[in-house]
């Protein structure tokens, strides 16, 4: 069902709206004016928003602004009597997909909605089709737009093809293993095997037979010949994760089979060539393991022949509302929900956050927040409880207005709202009532103190 949110202080025009959009079987709200609406807008998700520009308190730029502020795909087509060229111009700026002016025809308006309808879906599907194929603004399936992220992928488009060694460096949760694969499934060995090992999860005992196998009987427990992993990636590629775990005699026999491509199962006398291009990942510096005499220095340059590191999130901000929505829809669909998109004071808590767990933290973070949502977009509340004291915590200075904002988890309308009405308050008592005396003290005209005397309902 198409939801679309009306909002004119004109009660006919909205009654006469909304009669002919539900003819059309569309979900129709309503909204007497601007802060009626963005209160609307806070708890609800709307695809397409029809206002009128001249409006008390809130006019329909300002709602423009502050709708995609709070919704950034939302379409918006503004009604107005008083159009001109330039108005229509800054609307357009702003965001409005469209700009009619009164007296319209009302199939010109149906058209012109359907017409901003149907650009909402097709720029939906191009989203869901880049994120379904994994190539949301990157490649293969590593999301990521930023500067750090397009130098990764231009590194994997050169060296897929080649033989070449690759070590990739980055913390726990970057996708290390991402760009491993890519590599791999992008170049010349793409029908071959891929075998990932970790080598900090394989008992110091065992490592040596898993990496190279072993024959039966060549130790307690060898009841049966067995392939090693190398054997098994021969024409392919192993992936040794977390090669800084690797036992050093281990490594003397992965230089021996790096150098002479060759390899000697335990308890075997032949030796078996085989072909396989390594890539390792570390999460540590190699360079100091190897000063400490902890790591091979000559295995070190045998694998450290082409080296990609992968950026904490924390240092490439761009990426964390792309792979935010890219989860959401992931999430979506495995929980069968329907949650749209992520609140505007949301979107700011994700991209203020540290994520000392990178990529795999914010993809545990958006699967809680989808899984217990009941609203039509993430909101702060859904977020773990740590995140919002962690953001703020970090904050060494005082706070911005938007930083006040999240603090208030999205309610600064609320806060404005009570302080307003206070110094009106303030303002007519100090002037015994006398309305006149409190618009020049306040600095503002009639109207607008008799708007806000009826809204927040004030005596006197």
């Amino acid at each position: 069902m198409i939801n679309i949110l009306i909002v004119d202080d004109d009660k006919s025009m909205r009654e006469f709206l909304e009669l002919i959009l539900k003819r059309e079987r569309y979900n129709v709200t309503c909204a007497k004016d601007g802060a009626d609406a963005l209160l609307l807008l806070k708890e609800s998700f709307f695809d397409l928003i029809i206002t009128d520009l001249m409006m008390p308190a809130i006019n329909g730029l300002e709602l423009l602004k502050k709708a995609k502020e709070l919704h950034p795909d939302v379409k918006i087509i503004m009604i107005t009597a008083f159009g001109t060229i330039e108005t229509a111009i800054e609307a357009i700026k702003l965001g409005a997909y469209d700009y009619i002016t009164k007296p319209f025809n009302i199939d010109d308006l149906r058209l012109r909605i359907r017409r901003a309808l149907e650009s909402q879906r097709i720029e939906h599907e191009n989203i869901m089709l880049k994120q379904k194929l994994g190539i949301m603004d990157g490649k293969w399936d590593i999301i990521g737009v930023s500067n750090a992220m397009q130098e990764v992928f231009n590194l994997i488009e050169r060296v897929k093809d080649t033989k070449t060694n690759v070590l990739i460096y980055g913390e726990s949760g970057t996708g290390k293993e991402l760009v491993a694969r890519a590599v791999h499934y992008q170049g010349t060995r793409k029908n071959k095997p891929f075998i990932p090992i970790n080598c900090g999860a394989i008992p110091e005992n065992l490592v040596e037979s898993e990496l190279f196998g072993h024959k039966r009987g060549a130790f307690t427990g060898a009841v049966e010949n067995k392939k090693g992993l190398f054997i098994e990636a021969d024409g392919g590629t192993v992936f040794l994760d977390e090669i800084s775990e690797l036992p050093l005699q281990a490594q003397v026999k992965l230089l021996r089979a790096i150098q002479d491509k060759m390899i000697k199962p335990i308890g075997d006398t032949a030796e078996y060539a085989v072909d396989v291009r390594i890539i390792s990942a570390t999460n540590k510096n190699l360079k100091e393991l190897v000063k400490n005499s902890r790591f091979r220095e000559d295995l070190f340059y045998r694998l450290n022949v082409i080296q990609i590191e992968m950026k904490p999130l924390r240092e490439r901000k761009d990426d964390i509302l792309p792979l935010a929505r890219y989860f959401l829809d992931k999430y979506n669909k495995e929980f069968g929900k329907g949650v749209k998109d992520f609140s505007k004071e949301t979107i700011d808590i994700l991209k203020s956050y540290y994520y000392p767990g990178n990529v795999r933290e914010l993809e545990n973070i958006v699967e809680r927040a989808v899984a217990i949502e009941s609203s039509p977009v993430i909101l702060p509340e859904s977020l773990p409880p740590d995140i919002m004291h962690t953001v703020m915590e970090s904050r060494d200075k005082g706070y911005t207005l938007n930083d006040i904002a999240v603090r208030f988890n999205g309610v600064i309308d609320n806060l404005l709202n009570t302080i307003e009405k206070s110094l009106i308050e303030e303002a007519l008592k100090s002037c015994s009532g006398d309305r006149t005396k409190a618009c020049s003290l306040l600095g503002i005209p009639m109207r607008s103190l008799r708007y806000r005397i009826k809204k927040y309902n004030i005596l006197g």
